[in-house]
């Protein structure tokens, strides 16, 4: 059975949505000391070349592990975002969204691409994302404790991001799948200090 297909959204919208959060988040990193820190990207288009849908074997396991992980940081940010107070990690986790929304499109595009073998990949998540407990604690957080849950459980998971993206720059085959780990690395390493950075640098 496919999945039921995602609403459609306004590109336009989406374009404006994109330059609201890049100019907040812009003035966000040096407020939480992070001057140096490689600002958080949102995914760009991707034209693909006559060559572009070959993929290596490690690049559809890398693949198949982030559309697994993505698709639990947007259940993260489903659960979190409207019940955070503190407008700089409101603004955070709309960029989050709006970035990792498009980068789960294209890696499921590239998957399919590349043919059923790499679509029907199976992966466990488990040791390196979310579990039903963790999504539970933010899901029953009191309001008062929703910002600090929801920081250290995106926090933990951004990092794993950033750790696979790391490893797999190495040891990519395909050209888009290479850059698309390394702006990965970059932006999750960069939200990972923005949700980490000590109360008092945040003021």
């Amino acid at each position: 059975m496919r999945a039921a297909s995602a609403p459609r959204r306004d590109p336009a919208k989406r374009g404006a949505v994109r330059a609201v959060v890049l100019v907040a988040l812009a003035a966000l990193l040096p407020a939480a000391g992070c001057a140096d820190a490689p600002t958080p990207q949102v995914a760009r288009p991707v034209t693909a070349g006559p060559t572009d849908t070959v993929l290596g074997t490690l690049d559809v396991v890398y693949l198949t592990m982030m559309v697994a992980h993505t698709e639990q940081t947007m259940e993260i940010v489903r659960l979190g975002r409207d019940r955070v107070a503190d407008p700089e990690l409101r603004t955070l986790v709309a960029a989050i969204e709006v970035t990792e929304a498009d980068e789960l499109t294209a890696m499921r595009a590239w998957l399919r691409d590349a043919g059923p073998a790499a679509t029907a990949q199976p992966h466990d998540h488990t040791g390196h994302g979310a579990g039903p407990a963790d999504l539970a604690r933010l899901r029953n957080a009191p309001a008062g404790q929703v910002d600090a849950v929801l920081r250290q459980l995106l926090g933990s998971h951004q990092q794993a991001a950033a750790d696979l993206a790391r490893a797999h720059v190495a040891t990519a085959t395909n050209p888009r799948v290479r850059e698309l780990a390394r702006r990965v690395e970059q932006s999750r390493t960069a939200e990972v200090r923005l949700l980490t950075a000590p109360a008092a640098g945040r003021r």
